[in-house]
């Protein structure tokens, strides 16, 4: 795991000042790669490298020079089936200097081109500077575990894994994207290829970038995930397929030359991933877990039951509320506004693992791959079931007008809210999709906004990212297009951004074995039943889950590693809170104040639980103090 970073002038550059501006920018990502740094600076590139050593601790150093020093490469990730493609490509007649997955990059795109990312199983963002042709080729991973921005003139292209490197290149004139803003204050966080600058974009996952002296700047996608017609399996046959996929995706993780451990939350995705661990490794797993002073909140009991389960050699740590310091620590990492709060106890995780492992194997991924937010996937089957079976005309006239009317109550939980449930009885599934997502109501957001505001956005809304998406998709049942959607939306811009800038803080790799594009690809074509059904989700992880620990693990509710927000925003984060609204130029310019005090007091009183908006406009104003 690394921080990559430099641009490419195809105009051409002078040398000695390039090499101090990407000396700059890799040194604003330093905490991505404190244990070497490399550089390369021609003509018209500059490259620039930060490493974590993982593998091949004594070589493998970036950038990177092919035989015929014809390309250079920085690249950030991990390519867990590199000695197979190691293997093929010196049946070829390639000889490698090296015994890391970086050369094995670097020669496949030699011998097969663009195509050699179809080749790759892994997390990666990478650079491959021509420089013969004086071209640029890069590439994302299939589910966007390893960030990429850029930025584009016309003659000048920037790279880096982080914006800040971005901007200490001096390549933003930092201008707020108000569609991105927009997006944030909806969702709680800026959907690709958004950045919160209007001047830097994010390379999508899965997607190609080629770069030419001509000027021309083209992205196209090599993969996707076709949620087409379900295979016909028993829960027995695909317990039994998932399972092989599952061990192998785990064990070609385990390759490191350092520390490894895993996190375990107490919940059945890092709980079976944890087993795997045990049966293949033949020394104890390090195990990582946080809790809270609030046992509401607080796995510790559960995952100290499957750790003795495993004999694990088990690690917990207890995360205290005053959190003020670490949050504003937090902010300095996510280069644009970032709203999940679970930020800080996968901070505190993170932090905590890295005492004892440089390496962890995390459980993410179940939820959105094997259908675990059953807190919207549940009431949005039903929903869908009875749009089928109502007149179009009665739901939009009739279930329209008494949701309007229908008190709301907050109080209650979502799939038992009639006022939510009328109105999204009277629109379509991908609109009421949206308005399970989002976190800001239509209607909340026009009152909510200054009129300047929404004046710039002129007309754009955040569902035009979504409905269409969520129509377009193949998937052959209401559960599993909203899975679509959320792999290719919450899961890459706001859980894996969430993880990788958490773990890089740190200087942590994390692996994800259930995000293997093999078991991705699975997932896709497992009938609905297999996923949902009873109301509770993930329903194949639980059947194997119960064939491999004891049967109260498998009854676990989704939890994962969340905070008491809701309590701290009233207490020991309350003045942070206030003081961060009020002294914020862009929450003043863009938010209703009269709007914005009745929330505050709502949710100070305990009439409302705002937790969720305000925690948002926290982090906001803490992101805006140090980048904005």
């Amino acid at each position: 795991m690394c921080g990559i970073t430099g641009y490419i002038t195809f105009p051409g550059h002078n040398k000695e000042e390039a090499a101090i501006r990407v000396k700059k920018m890799a040194d604003a990502i330093a905490h991505r790669g404190p244990d070497e740094e490399g550089f390369y600076v021609d003509e018209h590139a500059t490259l620039g490298h930060k490493r974590l050593s993982i593998i091949d601790l004594s070589s493998g150093q970036q950038p990177m020079e092919s035989f015929d020093a014809n390309f250079q490469i920085v690249f950030n990730g991990e390519i867990y089936n590199y000695q197979e493609i190691q293997k093929e490509l010196t049946n070829k007649g390639y000889k490698f200097r090296t015994n890391s997955d970086t050369e094995v990059i670097l020669n496949a795109f030699i011998e097969w081109g663009k195509e050699c990312v179809k080749k790759f199983n892994g997390m990666f963002a990478f650079v491959i500077w021509n420089v013969k042709e004086q071209s640029l080729f890069a590439a994302r991973d299939r589910v966007g575990k390893k960030p990429f921005y850029y930025t584009w003139d016309g003659q000048t292209f920037a790279f880096a894994s982080e914006m800040k490197a971005l901007l200490a290149g001096g390549f933003s004139k930092k201008q707020i994207n108000p569609k991105a803003l927009d997006c944030y204050f909806t969702m709680g966080f800026i959907p690709v290829p958004y950045s919160i600058f209007q001047d830097i974009h994010k390379l999508p996952p899965a997607h190609l970038l080629m770069a030419t002296p001509s000027g021309e700047l083209t992205k196209r996608r090599y993969w996707e995930l076709d949620f087409g017609t379900p295979r016909a399996l028993t829960m027995g046959q695909a317990a039994e397929e998932l399972e092989a996929l599952l061990t192998d995706a785990v064990k070609i993780r385990l390759i490191s030359e350092v520390p490894l451990g895993a996190f375990l939350s107490g919940g059945i995705d890092s709980s079976l991933v944890v087993s795997l661990m045990s049966k293949i490794m033949d020394q104890p797993v390090v195990t990582n877990t946080i809790g809270f002073d609030n046992k509401t909140f607080s796995e510790l009991p559960a995952a100290a039951t499957i750790a003795q389960f495993l004999t694990t050699n088990h690690h917990e740590f207890i995360v205290k509320p005053n959190a003020s310091e670490t949050i504003e620590q937090m902010a300095t990492f996510f280069d644009e506004p970032f709203a999940d709060s679970s930020a800080l106890p996968t901070w505190h995780v993170c932090k905590m693992a890295r005492k004892n492992v440089i390496v962890a194997i995390s459980g993410d991924g179940g939820d959105e791959a094997f259908g675990g937010y059953t807190f919207r996937y549940v009431p949005h089957q039903m929903e869908s079931r009875l749009r089928s079976r109502i007149p179009s005309v009665i739901r939009s006239g009739l279930f329209s007008l008494l949701g309007r009317i229908y008190p709301a109550n907050a109080g209650l939980p979502k799939y038992l809210r009639l006022k939510t449930i009328l109105e999204n009885l009277s629109i379509s599934d991908a609109q009421a999709y949206y308005n399970d997502l989002i976190w800001l109501r239509t209607d909340i957001r026009k009152t909510l906004y200054s009129k300047d505001f929404m004046d710039t956005l002129k007309g754009f809304s955040p569902a035009e990212m979504v409905i269409p998406a969520y129509q377009q998709s193949n998937a052959p049942d209401p559960v599993s297009k909203c899975q679509h959607i959320d792999i290719q939306g919450y899961m890459t811009d706001d859980v894996l951004v969430k993880v990788d800038r958490m773990s890089m803080a740190h200087a942590l790799e994390v692996r994800n074995p259930l995000l293997d594009y093999r078991v991705m690809e699975f997932a896709t074509k497992l009938p609905c039943n297999l996923k949902l059904s009873n109301g509770s989700g993930k329903q194949v992880l639980r059947y194997l889950v119960g064939q491999k620990l004891p049967p109260e693990i498998q009854k676990l509710p989704k939890q994962g590693f969340s905070i008491p927000a809701a309590d701290w925003l009233r207490n020991d984060l309350k003045d942070i809170l206030q003081d961060t609204i009020n002294n914020s130029r862009l929450i003043n310019s863009t938010l209703d104040r009269n709007c914005l005090n009745r929330i505050f007091g709502q949710h100070q009183t305990g009439e409302i639980d705002h937790s969720v908006f305000l925690w948002s406009l926290m982090m906001l104003g803490l992101w805006e103090k140090n980048y904005n």
